[in-house]
């Protein structure tokens, strides 16, 4: 049996969005950076935790309605919007690598996947270590309608990091 490896590649959110979500958010919001003082935030601007000290702010963000407004995909009642934590500033974004951001994982996420006009296609829950994360999503990207998985904290709900193709 051959199994062939669909190669995919997780995309913090853009420069240029972030720019636009700490002057409004998508809620149209303006919101109020704080200094981080334990650190451990998930930053969806680089794809890491934040550190002690750091500048972040907490901003409602909509990636489906974003990357739908990319496509002219039709996301209808899926097009949801959420708390998402940036750098207050800009940042050195995300370290160069194409697989999924293992320092952003957690116990269990869930992998929902959407279909070229952003319906949701079906979720996958999973628990296991991070380095098994690849895998994980190649399996969901086997579908040949899977055109971006999001992954999501299990316990909130969140979004925590877009993957494509690539």
């Amino acid at each position: 049996m051959t199994t062939t490896t669909v190669t995919h590649r997780a995309h913090p959110i853009a420069p240029s969005v972030l720019r636009q979500l700490r002057e409004r958010d998508d809620a149209g919001v303006t919101r109020h950076p704080v200094t981080d003082g334990e650190g451990g935030a998930p930053l969806r601007c680089c794809l890491r935790h934040s550190r002690p000290g750091e500048r972040i702010v907490l901003v409602s963000y909509a990636p489906l309605h974003r990357w739908a407004a990319e496509t002219g995909a039709e996301p209808g009642a899926y097009d949801e919007r959420g708390p998402v934590f940036i750098h207050a500033g800009e940042c050195e974004g995300r370290a160069p690598g194409s697989g999924y951001p293992v320092t952003m994982h957690g116990a269990r996420r869930v992998l929902r996947a959407y279909d070229a006009q952003g319906r949701i296609l079906g979720g996958r829950l999973i628990e296991v270590p991070a380095a098994e994360v690849d895998a994980a999503l190649s399996e969901v990207f086997a579908d040949p309608d899977v055109a971006l998985v999001h992954v999501r904290a299990v316990e909130f709900g969140c979004f925590m990091v877009e993957v494509r193709r690539s």
